[in-house]
């Protein structure tokens, strides 16, 4: 008997992450620099930290509700409504282990077999695999440099068919550092509105907008009802090892989500809900603080690709840039391990993302600030010897 023949075939489909593989080179290299992994090198803050430490020394190392801790869901009610206007009620929020528990809960609830899931592309890696092992078939919505990395309109609607039911909106994007403003949602709506689609809107990255206020689609009336947001504590809090994220949305599709939530994993971690608590009633101020670090580091990043000749789109969120590097004649996939193997800094091909990441690297300026003035360096040294030899 085959072993792999018995797997599951739309398992075996999936192919593995494009982001992993340059990690386990990179765990062979301890004088690389790393500008790949989307995690914060902030610490988690003390009275985050102290707030954990507390409910072990208090004994609290039982299991929680499904949902979550009544007092964490209410402190992300009232974060959702002081920090982005959202009006939620503790029914409507569930607590998961990471924000991609609660995408893939989601995707599961939503989408049955053979719905259509529209993807805008380059985008985090999690949900064309998520909507596959849904049964759902993930279309990918190209955007473009030229719109800003924004998915506009014009695409959305043409992509739409009778088989669509949900649509993903990864805003602030990872990888581009896209952001949708109110004017650019407004024109989705408008597309929307009248239609049964729901739409997924992953915004994990909503507090890091180095542009005005980030926007929730969830703020417009016709799209609350329809939206289920995604957040979560691992960027704005820097707390990537805590493993903890949430979903607010209509109480009828969360409480399906608990369901799903309940059977695979049954709760979240109770240290980190106890952590996670500080952080959303205190932690506006380190939020601030972080915020100003990366928005110093993004000038750095950007300015240094430019002036080393690859044009490279200002990300207006989250913390990566997208430089483009097609002027080098050759593949992302080529520039990533040449450059890992030759000048020992890491960054991700941005064909990892969906076809359309294709001639984009993405390099995230979540590091130290004198890691990434040192991996320009070397990333200078290493396009200038290909322009040599081109």
């Amino acid at each position: 008997m085959s072993i792999i023949d018995q797997i599951n075939p739309t398992v075996r489909a999936i192919p593995p992450s494009g982001i992993r593989k340059f990690f386990e080179i990179l765990d062979q290299m301890p004088d690389a620099i790393s500008l790949g992994i989307g995690e914060p090198d902030f610490i988690t803050p003390w009275h985050i930290r102290e707030a954990g430490i507390r409910s072990l020394e208090d004994g609290h190392t039982y299991y929680t509700s499904n949902w979550g801790m009544p007092q964490l869901r209410q402190s992300i009610c009232n974060y959702m409504n002081r920090r982005f206007s959202l009006s939620y009620q503790e029914n409507q929020v569930v607590v998961t282990v990471g924000g991609s528990e609660a995408i893939d809960a989601c995707i599961r609830v939503l989408c049955q077999p053979g719905d259509e899931v529209l993807i805008p592309e380059p985008s985090f890696v999690c949900y064309r695999p998520c909507a596959m092992l849904a049964g759902a078939v993930p279309k990918a919505l190209e955007t473009r440099e030229e719109d800003q990395f924004r998915l506009t309109a014009e695409t959305l609607e043409k992509a739409i068919t009778a088989k669509t039911k949900l649509l993903v909106l990864p805003y602030p994007n990872n990888p581009t550092g896209a952001i949708m403003e109110r004017e650019d949602l407004e024109k989705i709506v408008a597309v929307l509105k009248d239609k049964d689609i729901f739409v997924l809107s992953d915004e994990i990255y909503a507090e890091l907008t180095y542009r005005g206020k980030h926007v929730s689609i969830a703020s417009f009336p016709e799209m609350y009802e329809k939206t289920v947001v995604i957040g979560g504590f691992s960027k704005a809090y820097a707390m990537t090892g805590w493993r903890l994220g949430f979903a607010c949305g209509h109480p009828d599709i969360i409480q399906m989500m608990v369901k799903v939530h309940q059977f695979g994993i049954m709760s979240a971690p109770t240290t980190s809900q106890y952590a996670a608590i500080e952080a959303m009633n205190n932690g506006d101020e380190d939020i601030a603080k972080m915020k100003a670090e990366y928005n110093l580091r993004r000038h750095i990043i950007v300015d240094g690709f430019r002036e080393m000749g690859l044009p490279c789109f200002e990300p207006l969120g989250a913390f990566y840039a997208f430089p483009c590097i097609k002027s080098l004649g050759i593949s992302s996939n080529d520039f990533c391990t040449q450059l890992l193997q030759e000048e020992r800094v890491a960054v991700i091909p941005g064909n990892a993302f969906g076809e359309s990441g294709e001639g984009f690297v993405r390099c995230s300026y979540a590091a130290a600030t004198d890691s990434i003035h040192v991996a320009l360096r070397r990333i200078k040294r290493f396009v200038e010897r290909k322009r040599a030899e081109a």
